[in-house]
């Protein structure tokens, strides 16, 4: 192990466990970062407890500087730790597909019978809850308009999307960066596309624009 190598801890979002970050992980490692996945109860705790919880984690860690990665609900609870216990040594932070804004899936699918507990209460906090703003933390944002998810077939959602999160839903005030690739919600995980963005984001904190639309997190639509 590089001991120079900077650390990066993913985290997860609704229904998925750390494990779901293997193949990522494996591509940021042989791009030069030290990675930790970190697991959380998604759907039966709530937004403050699972940020903090997240918080608990970054201190126990022995490094500097430190990169967050979160996907979905993932960044959320990055977010929601880092305005309640901010830590210096953070200074990047990529979210993927992130409900920002909203959810319209979420909502939707709360009016679904048998699957509003599904969403959890995490997501249903975050819903009622007003956005945190992150001085002094470059973030970038990973959207994705490949409209292939459960959540796409069951509500009826704005294109463009992901499956589960509208492009739109994404936006962050404040990012410093954002694109959008032609991948669905669940293959962000997967894609080596992907990979490749958020390893230039942590590296850079900017992310490879091929067009002059994707800086604004336009990039191609569906």
């Amino acid at each position: 192990m590089n001991p120079a190598a900077e650390t990066v801890v993913l985290v997860h979002g609704l229904w998925m466990h750390g494990l779901v970050f293997g193949l990522l992980r494996r591509r940021l490692e042989r791009s030069g970062f030290v990675t930790h996945a970190w697991s959380y109860p998604s759907v039966r705790q709530g937004l403050a407890a699972n940020a903090d919880g997240l918080s608990r984690f970054l201190a126990g860690l022995r490094a500097g500087p430190i990169h967050l990665v979160g996907h979905s609900l993932g960044g959320i609870v990055i977010a929601s730790a880092l305005a309640r216990q901010p830590d210096p040594r953070v200074r990047r932070v990529v979210l993927m597909g992130p409900p920002w804004t909203g959810s319209c899936s979420a909502t939707g699918l709360q009016r679904v019978p048998g699957i509003t507990s599904l969403i959890g209460r995490s997501m249903r906090d975050w819903l009622a809850a007003p956005r945190p703003a992150l001085p002094g933390v470059a973030i970038g944002v990973i959207s994705g308009n490949r409209p292939l998810g459960l959540a796409g077939a069951l509500v009826r959602l704005p294109r463009p999307h992901d499956g589960i999160v509208t492009v739109g839903e994404t936006r962050v005030a404040g990012a410093r960066d954002a694109v959008t690739l032609h991948v669905s919600h669940m293959e962000m995980l997967l894609s080596a596309a992907c990979a490749d963005q958020v390893a230039a984001f942590l590296h850079t904190g900017a992310f490879i624009h091929h067009r002059p639309e994707e800086r604004t997190g336009q990039g191609i639509q569906p």
